[in-house]
């Protein structure tokens, strides 16, 4: 299985992410997620694909998010097609890493979550 891992190559969190995939033999293709920012069509399907609530696939550490003041915005109402394209003005906004696969798409790393979706 070869899954797609959206990231940015100098967040710890990612390279931990990597490593992890690595020693657990899983094939992916590596995309920086500033470098190559997710379009509002691919944001669309991976939020579809996550099963999740919108507001999960933004990085809310990020301090793009806290000058554009998401949360208020998030909080007031913001429809998934204005998250997606606000989203896709800034991959520093994307919650990262994003492991993206067939029928699934996980923001963040959490070793258990990403074994189960992988099947290992």
């Amino acid at each position: 299985m070869s899954v797609l891992l959206l990231e940015y190559p100098t967040c710890s969190t990612c390279r931990k992410a990597k490593k992890w995939l690595d020693a657990h033999g899983v094939g992916y293709v590596d995309r920086d997620i500033v470098a190559d920012n997710p379009t509002a069509k691919e944001l669309a399907l991976w939020h579809e694909r996550s099963g999740l609530p919108v507001r999960r696939l933004f990085n809310t550490s990020c301090m793009r998010y806290r000058e554009l003041d998401v949360k208020t915005k998030l909080d007031a109402g913001m429809t998934d097609a204005e998250c997606y394209d606000l989203l896709a003005t800034d991959g520093m906004l994307v919650k990262r890493p994003l492991l993206v696969g067939e029928d699934f798409a996980i923001p963040g790393f959490r070793e258990g979550t990403w074994a189960e979706a992988l099947g290992l």
